[in-house]
């Protein structure tokens, strides 16, 4: 049976990878704006905001190898900046979970219970 630790890193992932899905759909040109960047951008994105979408998949991709790092699943490689990373990552999580409850776009703030998933289980794997 799989240790919390690995099961928490799964968890990130699995979430951060529909956080990614939905970055690609922005970047491609789906009309989400308003569910992002406080809805400041409804409909689609304008192509500076694409490729911004495309970094944020790219950051976001990263954060997940960390974790996935730091719980021991994936990426040994990493393994000598996950001890930080991985507490960087808490912080992000917790700055985004307040970002994502306190937006004034309101269908924004269905991430909110994605970046708190993502922080539980950051949190977990860091003090594991």
């Amino acid at each position: 049976m799989e240790n919390i630790e690995t099961t928490a890193a799964i968890i990130f992932s699995v979430f951060t990878g529909i956080v990614i899905i939905f970055q690609g759909c922005l970047a491609a040109g789906a009309p989400w704006g308003a569910a992002s960047m406080g809805g400041k951008y409804p409909g689609k994105y304008p192509s500076r905001m694409r490729l911004i979408a495309v970094m944020n998949m790219v950051i976001l991709g990263f954060m997940a190898a960390v974790v996935l790092s730091e719980a021991k699943v994936l990426f040994p490689g990493l393994n000598s900046i996950s001890h930080i990373g991985i507490w960087v990552i808490v912080v992000f999580f917790i700055l985004g979970t307040i970002m994502n409850t306190i937006t004034p776009s309101k269908i924004e703030r269905i991430w909110a219970p994605v970046a708190f998933i993502q922080l539980i289980a950051s949190l977990i794997v860091a003090i594991s």
